[in-house]
């Protein structure tokens, strides 16, 4: 059984972020094959929760490579059979802004 994908707020402001950036900086097809990238490991990431490496263990935080600048991370909850997305983080800024 897939796993709930639930959005917080700073996923959501982060990955729209991502998506205006690379429509500005690039074309509406750039931001449209990355929407499709998200989307598809989000597919994934139902099916197979724990494919992320662990960030933070005592939060049960998991970091995935989407792009080579954009690396997703989530909160597991096997429970409640739920994965709670945080953040979509640019890599190439401060880690310390990360979650």
């Amino acid at each position: 059984m897939a796993y709930k994908i639930v959005w917080t707020k700073k996923a959501l402001a982060s990955f729209e972020n991502i998506l205006d950036y690379l429509q500005k900086e690039y074309d509406a097809n750039t931001a449209s094959e990355f929407a499709q990238k998200v989307y598809h490991t989000l597919e994934l990431l139902a099916e197979f929760p724990q494919m992320g490496s662990v960030e933070v263990k005592s939060k049960n935080i998991r970091g995935f490579l989407i792009t080579k600048q954009t690396r997703l991370f989530y909160r597991l909850k096997v429970k409640v059979e739920n994965i709670t997305l945080l953040n979509f983080f640019d890599t190439r800024q401060d880690s310390s802004k990360k979650f």
